[in-house]
């Protein structure tokens, strides 16, 4: 069974990805700039001022290396820079440099973004379409995925990126259901950004999980960059209405027809690439939803 390493498991993404390999028996190993002294084991932690993973590397070898630990806000970026830069562009090139020197053979699955993408021309959005990012968080992913394809074809490291769209579910305290959710708990009229006709390509954190196992074990990573996403597209009214129509009492809200700074008009993927590989959609959003919904009641 491969042995996979996963770089922010404590993170959204991260450990559900994490419960994910474990519950498939994989042998699975974390490294975090989290202190957690309830870790034993397989369990690195990152200093997160000068971030080194040099040592994970050099105490054990694995197949597969996931970074999930990249930051993954647009308004953060646009106020934080230099953070975002950090984390979603050096750190995956010291990465990759520690893999290029210890152990070459490790395959690297880089989590990018949709963001990548900005407003594109035609949907829906295929791979190969050019990458116009509308915001510093979309640069730098973009940059991240040109390093991986730099790490394989100098360096013969297998790599991918995976453009990830619209991710949402069960561990995540922030974007649009969580910010839904925080706003009708007032149980008062409120406001909320854009038109209501802008879409998102929404994929819940089980198939999303689900669709990363399938680009590991399935892909030959040669540098390449694959939607993550179900290729349908929803219209943010409707998917707040869908939200809305789970709670138990009416919530009142109207859009202010004004755009948030960084943020694209409409989004679908083509998941051509994705489902050739493997990939079937298991949950559709009023079944995430509503699981995420439930989520946030038990955990407020």
């Amino acid at each position: 069974m491969q042995k996979i390493l996963i770089i922010g498991s404590k993170g959204f993404i991260g450990q559900n990805l994490k419960k994910h390999f474990e519950k498939n028996d994989y042998p699975v190993w974390c490294a975090d700039v989290v202190i957690d002294y309830a870790n034993t084991g397989n369990y690195f932690v990152i200093d997160a001022s000068n971030s080194d993973y040099r040592e994970a590397f050099e105490k054990e070898s694995y197949d597969i290396c996931i970074y999930c630990a990249g930051a993954a806000s647009v308004p953060d970026s646009l106020l934080h820079p230099h953070r975002d830069f950090s984390l979603n562009v050096i750190n995956v090139f010291k990465l990759l440099d520690s893999i290029r020197m210890i152990q070459p053979n490790c395959k690297f699955i880089n989590l990018s973004s949709a963001a990548v993408y900005g407003n594109p021309g035609t949907l829906p959005i295929k791979e190969s379409q050019l990458a116009t990012p509308v915001s510093p968080y979309g640069y730098h992913k973009l940059m991240s995925e040109q390093i991986c394809k730099e790490f394989y074809q100098f360096f013969g490291i297998a790599t991918c990126s995976l453009r990830i769209f619209s991710a949402y579910g069960e561990g995540l305290r922030k974007q649009l259901f969580w910010d839904l959710y925080q706003k009708a708990k007032t149980r008062s009229s409120f406001t909320l950004f854009g038109s209501g006709l802008e879409s998102r390509d929404f994929i819940y954190i089980d198939d999303l999980v689900q669709a990363i196992r399938v680009v590991a074990t399935k892909s030959s990573l040669h540098g390449q960059c694959i939607n993550v996403a179900n290729g349908e597209e929803v219209f943010i009214k409707d998917c707040v209405a869908t939200f809305y129509s789970l709670f138990d009492y009416k919530v009142s809200y109207h859009f202010s027809g004004q755009q948030r700074e960084g943020d694209p008009t409409n989004w679908v993927a083509d998941i051509s690439i994705l489902t050739q590989l493997g990939y079937k959609r298991e949950n559709s959003l009023m079944t995430g939803l509503k699981k995420y919904y439930q989520w946030i009641r038990e955990s407020d």
